[in-house]
This record gives structure tokens, sequence and C-alpha cells, in this order.
């Protein structure tokens, strides 16, 4: 028995699906892209499951995701503040 939980617009042609599945025997959440083209309708091979024993994991990993941390201009790499270094005794020098 599936269940679909949602949907969230990603373009003009494609959807994020969350839905509740059994796959294979084994129950989970699937987040899958569901695209409308011409050519073709329907899930692409995008997305990923989670696993019914994985879930709680995963649930608390997204909510430790803050809208403050979503508004940060670099999330995957802080710079240092100048003179932020090791010995103390040298100034960092920008690249440029």
């Amino acid at each position: 028995m599936d269940k679909d939980i949602g949907k969230i617009k990603k373009n003009d042609n494609t959807e994020i699906v969350v839905r509740i599945d059994d796959f294979g025997g084994k129950r989970g959440v699937t987040i899958r892209e569901f695209t409308t083209s011409d050519r073709y309708t329907g899930f692409t091979k995008s997305g990923t499951r989670i696993p019914v024993e994985s879930f709680l994991e995963f649930r608390e990993l997204v909510n430790k995701i803050s809208l403050e941390d979503l508004k940060a201009s670099d999330v995957s790499e802080e710079k240092p503040s100048k003179g932020a270094n090791n010995s103390g005794d040298e100034e960092e020098i920008e690249d440029y």
C-alpha cells in the first residue's frame, strides 16, 4: 500500500514526491522526482529511499537544519577571520 505524503514543485516540469511505500516487501519513505514532458511522464531515477528502520535518524538529521542555516551565504566553506591562524605570529594574506 503506497501513501503519498506530499509534493514540492521543483520546476515547470518536475515535482519532488514524498511517499510511504512497500518496495521488495520492506516499508520505507521514498523521495523521488516526478517529471511531465512530451517524451516521458513518470518517476525518474533521481531520488532516494529511507528504510523504515532508518527513518527516525533521517528525521533527526532534517530537524537539525535551521532556517538560519539555510540563509547562510556559504554553508560549505567558512573562511577564518583575518589573522586567525595557529601560530599567531603571521598575518594571513588573501588570494586575489
